[in-house]
């Protein structure tokens, strides 16, 4: 009796070891098609990057000696683009950049990493700082906002 007992626990023990084995589904589950059929695959989902509203602090920009050097996204640095260096923004993040000493708002590309200095926030290109109207000194007091970043902009299109 005892050897029956012991043979049918070991067949039901492999029979569900079998069943949960992968591959294996059951009629209710979300699989479909036959084994060997390749699956559409699922996209997965994007989520937001968490990053501050604004930014306060000094900005300061770089022109003719990095012209045609590479940038941290590979592309070669033009000073008549409106693009900026950032530490942490992602690349292909859209900053809007205003003046705080007069005003004047800018939205530009983030395709470098930067400013080396540690009392700065970002350098901009030499043609957004002229249209923001920095001065020689090539320092002043702006406010970044984050108007797009790639994870966002990718989030937003997968709706």
């Amino acid at each position: 009796m005892l050897r029956v007992l012991s043979q049918v626990a070991v067949t039901m023990v492999f029979a569900t070891a079998l069943g949960a084995a992968p591959g294996n589904s059951t009629p209710d589950s979300k699989q479909q098609g036959a084994p060997g059929q390749i699956q559409e695959k699922v996209k997965p989902v994007v989520k937001p990057v968490k990053t501050r509203k604004s930014q306060v602090g000094k900005a300061s920009w770089y022109g003719r000696i990095f012209q045609h050097k590479p940038t941290a996204s590979g592309e070669p640095y033009d000073m008549d683009q409106l693009t900026a260096a950032h530490r942490t923004l992602p690349l292909g993040s859209w900053i809007k950049v205003t003046n705080l000493k007069n005003d004047r708002s800018v939205v530009v590309r983030i395709n470098d990493r930067g400013p080396v200095l540690k009392n700065r926030i970002i350098d901009l290109s030499y043609s957004a700082a002229k249209m923001l109207g920095m001065g020689h000194d090539g320092v002043d007091p702006v406010r970044l906002e984050v108007v797009e970043t790639p994870l966002i902009a990718e989030y937003a299109g997968a709706r």
